[in-house]
């Protein structure tokens, strides 16, 4: 199997380790004697760090399960000789392998362990890049290969399909496609594995096991995209929301040497993840993706040792005792010595009755690639008025045939940025309808038609099958009611804007950081902070200021549990 990208870039995703490289390297690898079919690494299995090639070869392969035909057999990816070494992104990571590693030609091989790949790719900087550039093309060459162990069976019309697919294409998993309502040998596959339409969406994992229509965690475990915990650690440093604000949080904490540990309830880059072209982000003159963006944050964290977990929904701030507990939806506590809060906000509705049951059916709350091609050759309409509306209405033009923005007020400047109003204007397949509101939404299974009104004006009903929702976003702090101060829109307070009545349980003598929340040690950044600007650059500017508060907060909470230590005794 030889991939475009393979065949591209097959230097840069195999490189060849030189003579003084691999000396550098001996010390921190064991010597391991391999002989012809070993298999060193299953997929699926969890990576034991990574193998390097001193004499025979092994082979790549990428697991190939037919579900069709009920085996699972593998595709050549590459043969590793001398010099080679193998990995990729989960490697570092320390979730499950995508891939096998067997033994063709019998010699021997340099194991290094997980610690000290990321101590090698920490402290050398020439064996660094040359490991997280390989990292990262061989993830990317995997998920071009089209294969997988992993496999979906849905329709497009179904809201818990289009989530599926978003979770593992936002998480950079691999998995088959298949869609029951186009794939012709669908029906033979429902009745082999025993599932209904009603049932749908399944997903058919690693080694057989059928998930009906499992939630974001049943997924992520069963495909393994997390790594393994240790539920009685307790981390320098506990970042909730893996968010543009968090994962800049994490990449200058870990970098500076702080226990780390991420959560998030869906996917690395939050919001911002799903923006296909962010243009006015510093250092990026042609543009970047929101997933591309958060994709290379990811790795950096990576690269410094940050544990990340997704699918991972706090529920609870535990502030009574230090270090405190960040309580999960699966009942499990995050302990750490601080916190900051990176939840971001939660996506903004329509006040409808029908909409609820067209969500991912017709109704979307972001513009990805995903979702785009489901309204190919069709209209769309985008409601809001903010850069997400924009940056949204203007991809979506490169595929539907027409797109209408519906905005409340008289126009765009007052929220939009002036390079995508004059793309708007100049769009010839773009319509902007101000002052109108959206007042019925209809249809069976899938959105077939939508009402709106514009002001004065008589209700006009549009065969149009995709809305998406650009309505801008409220704080996600529910879960922190009664934990620290919040302002009366629900946002985080800190700094100079919490009040003595907000500081009642303060326990340090000094006052509270600028970033930091009613409790000590406990700090927020990003869109859930009271005051903050609504823009990826300032999410990420609040994220790494926050970690020179988080190192002196870790020093003198320590020495204030010392000191009431010393007074107890």
């Amino acid at each position: 199997m030889a991939s475009a990208l393979l065949e591209r870039r097959r230097e840069q995703m195999f490189p060849k380790l030189t003579t003084a490289q691999l000396l550098r390297l001996q010390p921190h690898s064991a010597r391991h004697a391999t002989k012809a079919g070993e298999i060193l690494l299953e997929a699926g299995d969890e990576p034991r760090g990574v193998f390097i090639v001193e004499r025979g070869s092994v082979e790549v392969l990428v697991p190939t399960s037919d579900v069709r035909s009920e085996t699972c057999d593998y595709a050549l990816l590459n043969v590793l000789t001398a010099c080679d070494f193998s990995g990729e992104m989960n490697s570092l990571r320390g979730a499950a392998g995508l891939v096998r590693l067997r033994v063709r030609e019998p010699g021997s091989v340099l194991q290094m362990s997980l610690e000290d790949l990321r101590r090698v790719v920490q402290n050398d900087a020439e064996l660094s890049e040359l490991f997280m550039r390989a990292f990262i093309l061989r993830r990317m060459g995997v998920l071009e290969s089209g294969h997988s162990e992993v496999t979906l069976l849905g329709s497009s019309r179904s809201g818990d399909t289009l989530r599926i697919r978003e979770f593992l294409t936002r998480n950079a998993r691999p998995y088959v496609n298949i869609d029951v309502d186009r794939d012709a040998g669908a029906r033979a596959l429902l009745k082999r594995f025993h599932v209904g339409h009603e049932e749908l969406p399944v997903v058919i994992c690693r080694r057989g096991e059928l998930l009906e229509n499992p939630d974001n965690r049943r997924l992520a475990e069963c495909v393994g995209i997390n790594a393994p915990r240790n539920d009685e650690a307790v981390h320098d440093f506990v970042v909730i929301g893996a968010g543009p604000a968090g994962l800049a949080a994490a990449v200058y904490a870990t970098s500076e040497g702080a226990d780390t540990c991420v959560v998030d309830t869906f996917a690395p880059g939050g919001q911002a993840g799903t923006s296909s072209l962010i243009e006015n982000y510093l250092g990026f003159p042609t543009g970047i993706s929101g997933g591309a963006l958060a994709g290379r944050a990811l790795s950096q964290a990576q690269k410094f040792g940050a544990q990340i977990n997704m699918a991972w929904h706090a529920v609870r701030l535990h502030r009574d005792q230090w270090p405190y507990a960040v309580e999960m939806s699966n009942g499990r506590l995050v302990r750490g010595r601080t916190v900051l809060i990176a939840s971001g906000a939660e996506y903004r509705v329509l006040d409808l009755a029908e909409l609820p049951r067209f969500l991912g059916s017709g109704v979307y709350y972001a513009a990805t690639h995903l979702v785009a091609k489901l309204c190919d050759g069709e209209d769309g309409v985008v409601v809001g008025g903010g850069n997400s509306a924009g940056q949204a209405a203007v991809f979506l033009s490169s595929y539907c045939s027409h797109v209408h923005i519906l905005v409340r007020g008289p126009g765009l400047a007052e929220s939009m940025s002036n390079y995508l109003i004059r793309r708007i204007n100049d769009a010839p397949n773009i319509s902007v309808h101000t002052r109108t509101q959206i007042m019925a939404l209809e249809g069976a299974e899938h959105l077939e038609r939508v009402t709106w009104t514009a002001a004065g004006g008589a209700p006009e009903e549009r065969n149009i099958r995709h809305v998406f929702l650009m309505l801008g976003a409220l704080p996600n702090t529910r879960w922190l009611q009664g934990c620290v101060a919040l302002d009366e829109r629900g946002f985080v307070k800190t700094g100079p804007d919490l009040s003595p009545q907000d500081l009642k349980g303060w326990t340090l003598p000094r006052a509270p950081y600028l970033l930091e929340t009613s409790v000590a040690g406990v700090f927020a950044a990003g869109d859930a902070r009271s005051g903050s600007t609504k823009r990826i650059a300032a999410a990420v500017g609040e994220g790494s200021a926050s970690v020179q508060f988080v190192h002196r907060a870790l020093r003198e909470l320590a020495e204030a549990q010392h000191a009431s230590a010393v007074a107890a005794t």
